[in-house]
């Protein structure tokens, strides 16, 4: 497995690059508290990794919410699929499939410049974070729980504004082990606004781990490297969004596309339909 020094010598370069940084005022820490939650109805077709001989397709409900709170920053959603528990010739998760009826994200960030209670921004850097993510698809064991641990910070990017950036090592909690890294960016662009104040907006990330060491003989080979990129346009109201996303995969989960005995497809490209509520 490679090491995770890399982590560690990114935290203390930032840490050397801001040591000259002006103190922001912190007196507050909840004054820019904020929170949200937003119901979304799906429907994806072509995700993947599938199992060609029992299709991609399916619906599922997702609760996403986020928010800021004193020096944590939130993100995370939770995914219910195939809502009516119906078999259907196209859908990857048919009951007795064994797949996970549940996906889990959870996204907490905890800010060093609120944490210190300096202003570490430089450049185009507005805010730097000790980052984590967790992965949790609802089975012991053999499912998916893993978690990564790095650096990140919002980063103001030419058109598309503030777009949040991390670099984690990956933590794998069923083997016990590290291996590799992952790179992710996300961000949320309105750039078209109706007389009624609903707008139109480009949001999307990406997800992209390297340096993970691979594994030709598991049951499902593994590759070094590989992630997805989703590119969403959505019509918002103040209450409702409408949306269509096309997301690209590359040998997503470090599955090796079309090896091993399920020979799962990895690599390719899918659509996802939503409709949401905000509350």
């Amino acid at each position: 497995m490679k090491n995770v020094k890399t982590l560690a010598l990114a935290a203390t370069a930032v840490a050397a690059i801001s040591g000259n940084a002006f103190a922001a005022d912190r007196t507050d820490l909840h004054g820019t508290d904020y929170k949200w939650m937003q119901f979304n109805a799906m429907y994806s077709i072509g995700e993947k990794p599938d199992n060609p001989a029992s299709g991609d397709q399916h619906n599922y409900l997702e609760m996403e919410f986020g928010g800021r709170s004193g020096v944590f920053d939130l993100y995370g959603y939770v995914d219910i699929f195939n809502l009516a528990n119906e078999n259907s010739k196209d859908g990857d998760k048919n009951p007795g499939s064994g797949t996970s009826k549940l996906f889990m994200k959870f996204a907490p960030r905890v800010s060093i410049d609120a944490l210190t209670g300096k202003d570490l921004s430089f450049g185009p850097i507005q805010e730097v974070y000790f980052s984590t993510l967790f992965n949790w698809d609802g089975l012991n064991g053999e499912g998916v729980n893993s978690t990564f641990w790095g650096v990140g910070a919002d980063v103001n990017v030419p058109w598309l504004g503030k777009t949040g950036m991390n670099l984690y090592g990956f933590y794998d909690m069923n083997a016990k082990e590290w291996n590799g890294y992952q790179f992710s960016a996300n961000w949320f662009k309105p750039f078209y606004f109706f007389d009624n104040k609903s707008f139109l907006s480009f949001q999307g990330y990406i997800d992209y781990q390297f340096g993970a060491d691979e594994d030709k003989t598991a049951f499902v080979p593994k590759t070094s490297n590989g992630g997805n990129i989703f590119f969403g346009l959505y019509w918002h109201s103040d209450r409702y969004a409408l949306g269509y996303g096309l997301k690209g995969f590359k040998d997503v989960y470090l599955l090796e596309d079309g090896a091993g005995a399920l020979a799962l497809e990895s690599t390719g490209w899918s659509h996802y339909l939503s409709a949401t509520y905000k509350f």
